[in-house]
């Protein structure tokens, strides 16, 4: 996931069942004037903290499933994912 920075006008990223996608899903953050759609599903090797995606303006859809993602929704405060409209979270997120 790191290497995405270099892709610094990527509105939306999809990546399922790829077993060599890795990373901290807090590296999408470079990206937070841009993103506005996340789908990974199915890549054990992505880990980190949902929260982290918080603060990204634009996010319009957040599915994460099947991947090594954690959290606690009960987290999310009213500033946080101002654009959500789509939320899908791994069973390591809880709350």
């Amino acid at each position: 996931l790191e290497m995405l920075a270099v892709v610094p006008l990527l509105k939306e990223l999809r990546c399922d069942d790829n077993q060599f996608l890795t990373g901290n899903i807090n590296s999408l953050r470079v990206l937070k004037d841009t993103l506005e759609l996340v789908e990974i599903s199915t890549c054990r090797h992505v880990q980190g903290n949902f929260m982290d995606l918080a603060n990204l303006p634009r996010l319009r859809v957040l599915y994460l499933l099947k991947i090594a993602v954690r959290g606690d929704v009960r987290d999310i405060g009213e500033r946080d994912f101002l654009s959500l409209k789509q939320l899908t979270l791994p069973a390591g997120v809880y709350g």
